[in-house]
């Protein structure tokens, strides 16, 4: 085989991992944007939680702001998945 030829096979082997990955960022890009929103729906629970529980501070039960507390943390974890994920 000559050098013309093996650059040939390199380049064609070059284009078809590009492709690969090309495919592969973007079925990644949408399974972020999927998680993105599954947590902005989540976020919209949280805060509307958040806000019972902050105007009901007094007589918000143990379990309320245990709930809220759980859904912050979370969402805190789900929102630096993504952000790492986008590093």
């Amino acid at each position: 085989m000559n050098l013309q030829e093996d650059l040939k096979k390199l380049s064609e082997k070059i284009k078809q991992y590009r492709d690969e990955a090309r495919v592969q960022l973007h079925l990644a890009q949408e399974d972020v944007k999927d998680e993105w929103d599954d947590l902005e729906q989540d976020w919209d629970r949280f805060r509307t939680k958040l806000d019972q529980v902050l105007h009901d501070a007094e007589n918000a039960s143990q379990e309320a702001r245990q709930t809220a507390h759980k859904l912050g943390e979370d969402l805190k974890s789900g929102y630096e998945n993504i952000r790492n994920k986008l590093k």
